[in-house]
């Protein structure tokens, strides 16, 4: 039985809280796609923590946690985690285990995403320049090196022919920046990536599953950054949807049950790209400072914005989501009025699709308005103790999208996740 937890907007949801929460109920947890771009934040004995590729069941003794083929791993950032997550006494040797099919990110990669960054000017997409769009096209390009090849005699040699031939595209791009500062800093963790425990993913989980083990994929990014249904080409490389943890793991589709879908109670994006609720008077500066909304893998302030319930409805659709979690409520506490936008306005046309191309439609958020609740919720502990105000916020949700909200979070600690049954 398989579970998954994804983003329903353009990542950022907070879905490492809700993964930690989840982990004591489920045997695995897998990380499907996407690389250290993503940022799981988790508070441990008061401490925060964000993990970018290790799977955020990793605090937890009994969970096994996988890094599946779907990733693109970064061998240096999974070193630095691995330290990190040791300074709190977890030694993820014991139970952290990856897939050899899983794609590598090499330093020319991270120099390409550069390069190709540089030479779009005013119109670049916003990457973290992590080197993770390069590495998925040569996964699809079939030039990449997986974990698997590092345990071959011949990964050097592989390794320089795939260098030059990136060496040739960078010559073409003007990008001239010495790597062989990184390329040390890889070598060394590759050393350390033979140290661990590197399986053949897809036995691994299916044997597990066989024997009755419970799994909860863990995605990255956000359904509206899908390679195939996101704001395309605003968006990230992999399949940030439910079908990608069917390729990313290597398990059939009957094998999944609950699709738990994480919405913030208002939209934020990182980066370039079109965002119709998009806020750029004092409400959003408001939202963007009581929500802390700052990267927590580049730091890059986020861009705040009410609730799509369009996009929303979308992602839900294409997702197939049986729950929702909405969390960052509070951040709203203090609000007279809360906006939510439950159509387009496209080119003149009222609608309730989302376009096919958003960065080529004059689209204008159509808001229905909401009065706030005016209340501090950080301390409440149950559903009916929770603002009428807030109910019906969160009632509408469920109506537009057809989906039942059944977790609202109402802070940032392990204990602050109301439960709607």
């Amino acid at each position: 039985m398989v579970d998954v937890i994804l983003g329903l907007q353009w990542g950022d949801e907070g879905k490492g809280k809700i993964v930690d929460y989840f982990a004591p109920s489920y045997d695995i947890i897998a990380r499907f796609q996407g690389g250290p771009n993503a940022g799981h934040t988790l508070y441990v004995n008061g401490s925060k923590i964000v993990l970018h590729q290790i799977p955020s069941g990793i605090f937890h003794e009994n969970t096994i946690n996988l890094i599946g083929n779907g990733v693109v791993l970064d061998v240096v950032t999974l070193k630095k985690e691995w330290q990190k997550v040791a300074d709190f006494g977890v030694d993820a040797r014991k139970n952290l285990f990856i897939a050899d099919r899983t794609h590598l990110i090499l330093p020319s990669h991270r120099a390409l995403d550069k390069a190709s960054e540089l030479s779009k000017g005013n119109e670049k997409i916003g990457s973290t320049l992590k080197g993770i769009g390069p590495a998925y096209m040569d996964k699809t390009g079939r030039n990449g090196l997986r974990v698997g090849d590092i345990l071959d005699k011949n990964f050097n040699s592989d390794y320089n022919k795939l260098k030059a031939k990136h060496q040739q595209l960078l010559d073409n791009l003007n990008f001239s920046e010495d790597i062989s500062q990184l390329e040390d800093e890889f070598f060394e963790s590759i050393e350390f990536l033979r140290s661990l425990n590197i399986v053949n993913g897809e036995y691994f989980i299916n044997e597990k599953i066989s024997n009755g083990a419970k799994v909860l994929a863990e995605g990255a990014q956000g359904s509206m950054l899908d390679v195939d249904f996101g704001t395309f080409p605003y968006v990230t490389s992999s399949s940030t949807t439910a079908s990608g943890v069917c390729s990313g793991l290597g398990i059939a589709p009957q094998k999944i049950r609950d699709v738990i879908g994480i919405s913030k109670a208002y939209c934020t994006r990182v980066g370039g790209g079109p965002f119709p609720t998009e806020l750029f008077d004092a409400t959003g500066t408001e939202l963007q400072r009581i929500g802390n909304e700052f990267g927590a893998t580049t730091g890059r302030p986020r861009r705040c914005g009410w609730m799509d319930l369009v996009a929303l409805d979308f992602a839900c659709m294409i997702n197939g989501v049986t729950k929702i979690v909405i969390t960052k409520a509070d951040v709203l506490d203090s609000f007279d009025t809360l906006n939510v936008c439950e159509a387009y306005n496209v080119n003149g046309e009222i609608q309730k699709k989302l376009p096919y191309q958003l960065m080529k439609s004059n689209v204008e958020p159509v808001y229905q308005s909401f009065e706030g609740w005016k209340t501090d919720i950080t301390t409440i502990k149950n559903f009916e103790q929770l603002p009428e105000k807030m109910k019906i916020y969160i009632q509408n949700i469920t109506n537009y999208t057809g989906v039942p909200v059944r977790f609202i979070s109402n802070g940032p600690g392990r204990d602050q996740l109301i439960t709607n049954s």
